[in-house]
């Protein structure tokens, strides 16, 4: 990939990953002329309805990933668990965003610290390797607190919630690396979603206010009030500076807490981000059409913000077995919904985004 000439219409996309979010790339691709393939282990890869043709073989198959670089002019990932041994097996300009983004973004230590070394402020957390380590941890930063594994985590998976120190007798240590943050005391929760261009130009969208249930974001909305906006240039200035270190390429996300104190830095994740699908409708181009225009070469469209008030919200589980049923409903529902075949509970199905015109 030439981060001179823009990839050509007719031109083939490679995605790591198979799940929602390839689809939705894949989607974009489309849009602007680009044929997509995508690579993941067997599963429900509903990224295999948008494209041309799905690699299902596992990360370790090295011929087969090979073979799918080969037929790739550039290749991109959707979530950050990617193994780095298997994006070794892909040509190191043919890639986007780089693989140092993956190295940082797969282990909680080392993202912290990538954050804290650019300036970034995070909870106070310690390093867990055993039962022992555990303990001095909730002595050092104190209950209440979350213990996490340091790798493999996502949509609250992996996490224990300790409420005081008796409490944590209850939670054996998982075997694995961790970490143990305490809790920030926080007024809300918030995102900064950014677009690199190969030329180093970055953009931003506006950032929504975002609501968890159970580690899994539930809602978006935009506005996101005065206290998180009086904090996003502070966050964005953060954002900034991990993906120029990072000489990062395409839509980068980082998740924050609005604090009394200012933003606290929660996590980072190498991609377009669920509470960014509200752009699809909201924005004058979207996560996923200004990821694909990135990863190309093209020039990044326009962030800006189209409606009043924007809503997204994810449709889980089985929910999504009545979802057409929001399209009769007011307020300019948009319903995206993944083709999963299985509707398990906690399992996101779909999102419908809602949006209101300015008033004339």
């Amino acid at each position: 990939m030439s981060d001179k000439t823009p990839l050509p219409p007719g031109s083939t996309i490679g995605i790591l990953g198979a799940g929602q979010l390839g689809r939705m790339m894949a989607m974009a691709a489309s849009q602007l002329g680009y044929h997509s393939i995508s690579y993941a282990p067997p599963g429900d890869n509903v990224a295999a309805d948008t494209c041309a043709e799905l690699f299902e073989r596992q990360w370790a198959d090295r011929e087969a990933l090979s073979e799918f670089a080969s037929r790739s002019d550039v290749v991109t990932y959707e979530f950050e668990n990617v193994p780095v041994s298997a994006v070794s097996a892909i040509p190191g300009d043919a890639l986007a965003p780089g693989p140092r983004a993956l190295e940082v973004a797969q282990d909680r230590l080392n993202e912290k610290r990538f954050v804290e070394d650019l300036g970034g402020v995070c909870a106070p957390y310690a390093r867990v390797d055993s039962d022992d380590d555990f303990t001095r941890a909730m002595e050092r930063v104190g209950t209440p607190g979350i213990l996490k594994t340091a790798r493999d985590g996502y949509d609250g998976k992996g996490q224990w919630r300790i409420a005081s120190a008796h409490e944590a007798n209850g939670v054996r240590f998982p075997g694995q690396g961790c970490v143990y943050e305490g809790f920030v005391e926080f007024e809300a929760e918030f995102s900064v979603i950014l677009a690199r261009a190969q030329t180093g130009e970055v953009r931003f969208w506006d950032s929504t206010a975002n609501h968890h249930e159970s580690g899994m974001l539930v809602q978006s909305t935009l506005p996101a009030g005065p206290l998180v906006e009086a904090q996003v240039e502070a966050a964005r200035t953060i954002a900034a500076k991990v993906a120029n270190a990072l000489d990062y390429v395409g839509v980068l996300t980082l998740e924050f807490f609005a604090t009394r104190n200012g933003p606290v830095f929660n996590e980072m994740a190498p991609r377009v981000h669920n509470s960014g699908h509200w752009t699809i409708e909201g924005a004058a181009t979207s996560q996923f059409e200004n990821h694909i225009r990135a990863i190309c070469g093209l020039p990044l469209g326009e962030t800006t913000t189209r409606f009043a008030e924007i809503e997204m919200r994810n449709i889980v589980g089985e929910d999504a077995l009545s979802a057409h049923a929001i399209l009769s409903e007011p307020g300019e529902p948009h319903l995206h919904l993944y083709g999963k075949r299985e509707a398990r509970e906690g399992r996101k199905m779909g999102h419908v985004t809602r949006v209101r015109h300015e008033a004339p």
